[in-house]
């Protein structure tokens, strides 16, 4: 029912139940009322006549507030049931945290560098913390100090190693095959095929292999890794944790870290391995060098220090995957959306210091003339 009070403010009076079983009220009747009394600036919604009400009721005021706010007729509210006013705040508030395309205000170019700048301080200073807690705990546990679940060790052993055993097997037969291929249609021309398997033995030994390895489990196991430990900080598992006065980094990201780094030596021999006999297939079968020629070039041509450089870069790129991936997961925020942004940035993150760390051992190899 629509009033006038003595002031000349417009009364809207609700009474009687407003319930999703009651009749809804007509948005354009209250309209035409509204009309009858001439122009509007201003009106009061009195609910003190509410004898029981629910979501219906919150959702007619709050469709009265954007109606007459199109209209430029100021709302006062008054006799709210407790609890209303609340509701009513929060179906009309706006999140500042999601602004609409057109409200988004450029910073000028000096504060964006800024910004960049103190985030990538922020990330720097936070992974070192990360780094120290884990020399910490494997400190401990080679000291004795420390404890290791076996159980849990043997599982992420697995894991990292004898599940991964398929899609490291394809790869790598088919990196060599790959390898083989281009050199084979370059050195005919010169009658030189015999040299295929010292370039494919030579690569796959030296980086392709341990290469292959690493952004394999870049993709798989460091993925796992952010998805586990981002999901467990989503479910407060992680903060369980530290209230029953268990080290997180000791507890989960050790023996990850030491499950992967033992790993990825072994993947790597078998990656040579595979990555060889694929270039053995090109090498051997779509030229005139026999398997027999082609295995004995393999052995004069590839020495056991190229396997031992792989070797070592597979180590170095395991630590990477592992310690970039339970980072990741540990800085994880408290939604499903956070997971899956952690999970997408330890995959790159890996990635580009698996690269990198390619690069410089690369170069300390050749300063050594190893």
């Amino acid at each position: 029912m629509v009033n006038k009070d003595g002031s000349g403010h417009l009364i809207l009076m609700f009474s009687g139940d407003w319930t999703i079983r009651s009749e809804v009220m007509d948005e354009t009747h209250v309209l035409g009322e509204i009309e009858r009394h001439g122009p509007v600036r201003s009106m009061v919604i009195d609910a003190g006549g509410i004898s029981s009400w629910d979501s219906l009721f919150i959702s007619v005021l709050v469709s009265l507030q954007d109606l007459f706010e199109k209209k430029g007729i100021k709302i006062q509210f008054k006799g709210l049931p407790e609890g209303a006013s609340r509701m009513i705040m929060l179906a009309t508030s706006k999140e500042a945290s999601s602004p609409g395309v057109g409200d988004i205000q450029r910073a000028n170019l000096f504060q964006r560098i800024g910004e960049a700048a103190q985030s990538v301080a922020e990330r720097i200073r936070a992974f070192h913390e990360f780094l120290g807690e884990v020399v910490l705990g494997f400190v401990a546990i080679f000291s004795g100090s420390g404890k290791l679940r076996v159980r849990d060790f043997l599982n992420y052993l697995e894991e990292a190693g004898a599940r991964a055993l398929g899609i490291v097997s394809l790869v790598s037969f088919l990196v060599g095959l790959i390898l083989a291929f281009v050199a084979t249609v370059q050195l005919k021309v010169f009658g030189a095929q015999i040299f295929v398997a010292n370039l494919v033995g030579i690569s796959m030994a030296r980086d392709m292999g341990a290469m292959m390895c690493g952004i394999i489990m870049a993709g798989r196991t460091g993925a796992t890794y952010a998805a586990q430990l981002g999901t467990m900080q989503v479910n407060e598992e992680v903060d369980a944790l530290r209230t029953l006065g268990i080290n997180p980094v000791d507890f989960l990201v050790v023996p990850r870290i030491l499950a992967l780094g033992l790993m990825m030596p072994l993947l790597c021999i078998y990656a040579d391995l595979l990555g060889i006999a694929g270039g053995a297939v090109v090498g051997a079968g779509f030229s005139d060098v026999t398997i027999y020629q082609y295995i004995n070039q393999t052995q004069s041509a590839v020495p056991l220090t190229h396997f031992f450089i792989g070797i070592v870069k597979a180590f170095v790129y395991g630590l990477i995957v592992a310690l970039v991936g339970c980072q990741k997961g540990l800085s994880c925020g408290r939604s499903a959306e956070a997971v899956g942004r952690v999970t997408t940035s330890a995959v790159v993150t890996a990635i580009v210091w698996i690269i990198v760390a390619c690069a410089i051992i690369t170069i300390i190899c050749y300063v050594l003339k190893i």
